[in-house]
């Protein structure tokens, strides 16, 4: 896709991350990955991001990210892929051309590695990405990488390809300041963890859609709470997050890391094997994990 219809396809729909199979020698697993991205390409979502924050982007090596958006891209059918990419700007620049070469239909740009920045440099940062590729980019701003509305509408200015933006600071004076100055230059993506959670609040900013981790393994559920949301039917969308959401933020909130580890265990737990999460994250324990499938089963 070139950057106008991906820009085109973020908008139009519910998004979500598939998260990265690992097996027992904890090497990127393809099989089962393909496997599981076949299944979500079945439902409603117009873009899927490989290697994303859901996609344990931040324990892979940049050596792996190809293979999986390749991976990704054969399995997807006519759904656009889009690559997560980050760290340092040679690191992040190196990543988007892999991707690209690896057929990706563009790049989400995560926060640069460890440090803060001035805006000065995250301009730099982000104008590098943009110009090492003819991919559509979406920025993601949350953590060290939070882009004022005047950085963004130079760098809308300075990059053609720079499509979308992401927003995981929950800052909603911040995301409505960018939605009244760029207007529909970009497409707005919410993406605060358990996005379900924020959704409302965002769609009176001006974002059309969110990425929902939770389609990772109900799919359906994800589609109908997101229908319900877009037709305005707060009734079907209250009942949703106090029968599943609220509960579900419980026990991802019970450790650090668990926005990742419940994903997977939710995956693992419809049937795709999905193996375990890297480190520094840690899964779920058994106990969780029958919570976790209580929960899946009175959504079924």
């Amino acid at each position: 896709m070139d950057p106008q219809q991906i820009k085109t396809a973020l908008g139009s729909g519910l998004l979500s991350f598939p998260v990265t199979p690992f097996d027992a020698e904890n090497r990127f697993a393809p099989e089962p990955y393909k496997a599981h991205v076949e299944w979500l390409s079945g439902f409603d979502a117009p873009v899927l991001f490989a290697a994303g924050g859901t996609g344990e982007f931040f324990s892979l090596t940049p050596e792996e990210i190809p293979a999986i958006v390749s991976a990704a891209k054969e399995a997807a059918g006519s759904t656009a892929i889009v690559s997560g990419c980050g760290y340092g700007t040679e690191i992040a620049v190196g990543i988007a051309k892999s991707v690209e070469k690896a057929g990706g239909d563009g790049i989400l740009l995560l926060p640069h590695y460890l440090i803060d920045a001035p805006q000065e440099g995250l301009y730099a940062h982000v104008k590098a990405v943009c110009d090492a590729t003819g991919m559509g980019v979406m920025v993601y701003n949350r953590d060290n990488a939070v882009l004022q509305a005047d950085t963004l509408a130079r760098l809308c200015d300075a990059c053609p390809n720079l499509v979308g933006f992401k927003d995981g600071t929950g800052d909603i004076g911040l995301v409505r300041q960018v939605t009244a100055k760029m207007g529909d230059r970009l497409t707005y993506l919410g993406g605060m963890p358990t996005a379900e959670l924020f959704a409302e609040a965002y769609l009176g900013a001006g974002f059309t859609t969110y990425s929902s981790a939770v389609f990772n393994f109900v799919p359906a559920l994800a589609n109908r709470f997101y229908a319900a949301l877009r037709a305005g039917d707060r009734s079907t969308c209250e009942d949703i997050l106090k029968s599943f959401f609220y509960p579900f933020m419980d026990l991802r909130s019970r450790r650090k890391g668990y926005a990742v580890s419940a994903i997977k265990a939710g995956v693992r737990l419809v049937g795709f094997d999905a193996g375990p999460v890297r480190s520094p994250l840690s899964d779920l324990t058994g106990e969780e994990e029958e919570i976790l499938k209580d929960l899946i089963e009175a959504h079924a």
